[in-house]
């Protein structure tokens, strides 16, 4: 018997071109705003829109009825930090890997990884950290030509000479490509003009590197690596083209720095103490703490080493257990949380256990992946919350997700725009077009 899909592999949703008109029967229903479930509701979708939610179970005529009577209905998940293209660090090396694929390559694994996405319950996503490949995704699955969420891109992270982000470090200094320094930024000016180019190249926010990082070769997490100057030469100019930055950023001093500089969200924050988490919260900047990406990599330091780029296992090992212990510190700060993993190949609804074990409650991890989320991207008038006029970008589960968190990494159903990709126990598509009962 051939494998049961829960992807689509055609251009389409998986039930199809559904009813124009729709009607859920939720028994339950988050709606994205921490409040308390609504129970025993139906939410109402014309074409791609929430257009109603009324008390009871109503099935107007005409309409298809989707039942989820014994089920909690959400907002779809966002997920805010991701590199869509990224395989898991255990399965090849990293350095051969990437001197071994172009942007065709991370283009079709990316292509798999968002589709993926889209059947864990991530209706949105945010790239921090790409390059042109990513710009490709996000138009194809905004023409419909392949499966996946809706899509936000940054290109390639700004930051210095030798920083976290520059792809030479590590490598024989003889070696180039024409797009390694499509993000060194060692001079104010010169991160006005990357910012301005990555614009034109179709980038819808601006990712920028202050500290060194973990994962890469030669550079120091604890220090700040781009000056004051331009990190705010960059903020200003993403800000003065309607973008937003995030900024990824370990050591406190720096954090500080880059909050004041104007960026709107901090990725990472591993090393920030109660000061900074004052000043984030006073000025509205977004914290995105990304423990799954920890996690993964721990594991794979410990076990396996040699996969990853040279000399960064000992970093891994030295750091990667201090962002749990830091984040009941945010939540207790009151600074805004953001959903974000940081993976591209694997399960994005880590990221949910994660959050709970140190110190959010299930709600709350809700609404980081879902109102906040979309608040952070951009995207809040038309995501993030179950009301009428926005898009009907939907999730469910199999019960209590407050009582049983577990079931966050189990969605039953996914629906984006108005189109169902996901429904356990409905037919489901397979390569050949066929239609069979999902296990």
């Amino acid at each position: 018997m051939k494998k049961v899909l829960l992807a689509t592999v055609a251009l389409v949703p998986l039930l199809g071109a559904a009813a124009k008109d729709q009607a859920i029967h939720a028994g339950a229903m988050i709606d994205g705003n921490g409040g308390p479930p609504l129970r025993q509701v139906t939410v109402l979708v014309k074409d791609d829109r929430i257009a109603a939610i009324q008390p009871g179970f109503v099935s107007p005529p005409g309409a298809e009825i989707i039942d989820l009577s014994s089920a909690t209905l959400m907002p779809g998940f966002i997920d805010c930090h991701v590199h869509v293209s990224a395989r898991l660090p255990s399965r090849a090396n990293e350095t051969e890997y990437r001197l071994t694929h172009n942007d065709i390559d991370r283009a079709l694994d990316a292509a798999v990884f968002l589709r993926d996405m889209v059947q864990q319950g991530f209706t949105g996503a945010r790239d921090v950290g790409g390059g042109d490949e990513t710009v490709a995704v996000r138009n194809a699955i905004d023409a419909g030509k392949i499966p996946g969420p809706r899509l936000l891109v940054s290109l390639e992270p700004l930051g210095p000479t030798a920083g976290h982000g520059d792809p030479r470090s590590g490598l024989d200094g003889e070696l180039a490509h024409p797009g390694w320094e499509n993000g060194i930024v060692d001079t104010p000016e010169q991160g006005k003009l990357r910012v301005r180019e990555h614009k034109r190249r179709g980038a819808d926010l601006i990712k920028m590197m202050p500290s060194g990082g973990i994962a890469s070769t030669g550079d120091n997490p604890h220090l700040q690596l781009m000056t004051n100057d331009e990190m705010k030469a960059v903020v200003d100019t993403a800000h003065a083209l309607g973008m937003k930055v995030a900024a990824h950023i370990y050591p406190d001093e720096a954090i500080y720095n880059a909050v004041e500089a104007g960026v709107d969200s901090v990725e990472h924050g591993s090393f920030a103490t109660a000061r900074t988490f004052a000043l984030m919260k006073q000025k509205g900047t977004v914290l995105v703490p990304t423990l799954t990406v920890y996690d993964v990599f721990y594991r794979v330091a410990h076990d396996h080493p040699e996969l990853l780029a040279p000399g960064t296992a000992p970093k891994e090992l030295a750091n990667d257990l201090l962002p749990k212990k830091n984040l009941p510190l945010a939540i207790k700060s009151g600074v805004k949380i953001a959903y974000g993993t940081d993976i591209g190949e694997g399960d994005h609804t880590q990221e949910f256990a994660l959050l709970i074990e140190n110190g959010m409650s299930p709600m709350e991890a809700i609404k980081a992946a879902t109102s906040t989320a979309a608040d952070l991207v951009g995207t809040a008038s038309r995501t993030g919350t179950v009301q009428a006029g926005k898009l009907a970008d939907l999730v469910a589960v199999a019960g209590d997700p407050l009582k049983d968190p577990s079931l966050l990494r189990h969605v039953s159903f996914v629906m984006k725009g108005g189109e169902v990709y996901r429904r356990d126990g409905m037919p489901t598509i397979e390569g050949d077009g066929a239609a069979v009962e999902a296990k």
